[in-house]
């Protein structure tokens, strides 16, 4: 026997009525935030991975923190290691608000769009979400997209589970200091020493600079120069070619991509994370654990089961 024909779960009206409401209520109770697309540069086709990405496009839009007592997840982690963050949160989004923010740029970019259709149908797992009011980045791990399941017989939401991002290497062009900075702060860098500049007396912070080599093209993003000493810092450092163990040379020139501006490289320093403190960072960017730690873990007792070190 069929259901009713007298009443129905599916109306018009009254789903258009329920998801004012909540586009409303995210409006009042949620949090501003920005949605960045993941744009996968190189791609690890044995493992299936990206080895490398990219984020160009901030999209600012309102959502709610389902979690109101603090961050879900397994917190903070002190090990050997170092100190590792396991944050996680659920944010709900409004599906017409994501239509009229962000499905908007379906004709946009094909690299930042879906695969086949060009289409922003849903947020993707990977993507970035960056709260400014924690001044933190979040990966989407899981979009459910079918929560709640059909009250009304539409799914006016989306909710998205998502962990604390760990910068590995990634490229942000987005626009907003607040995101690009993170490759600024996290980014290992090569530190060249210069001389005998021409065509100008410095590099622009997020220029690219290239160094023409024997056989191979070295190319670099300034994210520091200091004009005192003449020094630069370029992270997402690679070789045209692609091959690993490739760097800088001194004794030739590198020149900006954006400008005619070139100069000498007189010493290379290699890979290296950026230190607080040193040029190029404060004492804030970024926290030395195996500072902090004598402050409130003792070192003191080596292994109490054997000989003494």
């Amino acid at each position: 026997m069929a259901t009713s024909h007298y009443f129905r779960h599916n109306v018009r009206t009254e789903q258009n009525l329920y998801e004012d409401l909540i586009v409303e209520s995210l409006k009042f109770y949620g949090q501003d935030m920005y949605y960045l697309p993941r744009e996968v540069v190189h791609k690890d086709f044995i493992w299936d991975d990206a080895v490398l990405s990219q984020f160009n496009y901030a999209f600012k839009i309102e959502m709610y923190i389902e979690n109101v007592e603090g961050f879900d997840g397994d917190g903070d982690l002190f090990s050997k290691f170092g100190v590792e963050i396991r944050d996680a949160v659920t944010l709900v989004m409004a599906r017409r608000r994501w239509n009229s923010e962000i499905k908007k740029y379906e004709n946009g970019p094909t690299d930042i769009t879906d695969r086949e259709a060009n289409v922003y149908y849903r947020p993707r797992e990977g993507d970035l979400i960056h709260l400014p009011m924690s001044h933190s980045t979040f990966e989407i791990q899981k979009v459910e997209d079918e929560n709640p399941f059909y009250q009304l017989g539409n799914l006016p939401v989306f909710k998205m589970r998502c962990e604390k991002f760990e910068y590995s290497d990634e490229r942000f062009h987005t626009g907003v200091e607040e995101i690009d900075d993170m490759a600024r702060i996290g980014s290992y860098q090569t530190k060249l020493k210069l001389t005998d500049f021409q065509n100008g007396t410095g590099f622009a912070v997020n220029d690219r600079v290239f160094q023409q080599n024997n056989n191979y093209r070295m190319e670099g993003t300034v994210v520091d120069f200091w004009d005192s000493d003449q020094e630069v810092y370029l992270a997402h450092t690679g070789a045209s070619d692609n091959e690993e163990y490739k760097t800088f040379v001194a004794g030739n020139r590198i020149q900006s991509m954006n400008t005619s501006v070139n100069a000498m490289v007189q010493s290379v320093d290699g890979l290296q994370e950026i230190q607080p403190g040193a040029p190029g960072g404060s004492s804030d960017d970024i926290p030395s654990f195996d500072v902090s730690a004598f402050e409130f873990v003792d070192f003191s007792e080596s292994n109490p089961f054997g000989d003494p070190i």
